[in-house]
């Protein structure tokens, strides 16, 4: 589970999309959630940490962190990360 969130994460850096952010949160969570209990049980601590880490240094705000752990839920509860699929992201992701 880590791994995949680790590989979502790697890709969200490597795509510089704007306006992907919430999909990646969503895709790793759905991935890494696949592998079973484990796997979704390692989404929710890494997601969770990241986001109280975030949501004291980005400055973006409450709103910002409860929209990515809204996604992070959707991914990690079995939702289709495409929901929040940014028109025009390449296919490669």
């Amino acid at each position: 589970g880590a791994r995949d969130m680790l590989r979502a994460y790697q890709d969200m850096r490597e795509a510089n999309y704007k306006g992907a952010d919430k999909y990646f949160h969503a895709r790793g969570n759905y991935d890494a959630a696949r592998r079973g209990p484990g796997g979704a049980w390692a989404a929710k601590v890494i997601s969770d940490a990241r986001e109280t880490w975030q949501s004291g240094v980005s400055g973006r705000g409450a709103e910002d962190t409860r929209a990515d752990q809204e996604a992070n839920a959707w991914g990690r509860n079995g939702g289709d990360p495409n929901r929040y699929r940014p028109q025009g992201l390449p296919k490669k992701y």
